[in-house]
């Protein structure tokens, strides 16, 4: 599906906030509210918009420490993907998790309440699956986070 730059007003808009009204948006948009809502459900249609949730702020759930775990396999199979994987994904506490290019297999955001939080995750994951090497990088302050995509035409053009 190809966006246009309704569409990508629409998308900031609702990146901004899922709970805006359906009026609110398509006047930000544009557009009257039939059209726009029915765009809503093309976007939604085509995946484009996966789902709307709400973000919470983790230190205020008892949530402070940050890790960035980078992984390294020595198996690089389908069936130890598959079971790293599963496991890792079933794990709460495991924010995200990417298969990496270069010295480091894959990369987990995790995020616990404390050190002993994570000694826990740590000692699980290591006892679940055979690594070749987990290193552990702890977040000190978290000076930019978004979930909104750079949706502007001309991003990446100089």
């Amino acid at each position: 599906m190809k966006l246009d730059a309704i569409d990508r007003r629409i998308l900031v808009a609702l990146q901004d906030n899922a709970d805006i009204s359906i009026a609110q948006l398509a006047d930000r948009a544009g557009l009257s509210q039939t059209p726009c809502w029915k765009r809503v459900q093309k976007l939604e249609e085509a995946g484009i918009i996966n789902r709307r949730v709400a973000l919470l702020t983790p230190e205020k759930l008892g949530l402070g420490l940050t890790v960035f775990v980078q992984v390294e396999s020595g198996d690089h199979s389908a069936d130890w993907l598959q079971t790293f994987a599963s496991t890792v994904s079933s794990r709460p506490e495991v924010m995200e998790l990417y298969r990496m290019a270069g010295d480091v297999d894959y990369m987990l955001r995790v995020v616990v309440p404390d050190m002993a939080s994570y000694d826990a995750f740590y000692r699980d994951l290591i006892a679940a699956i055979p690594l070749k090497n987990v290193t552990s990088r702890f977040a000190m302050e978290r000076i930019k986070y978004t979930t909104a995509l750079p949706l502007a035409k001309d991003f990446g053009k100089t």
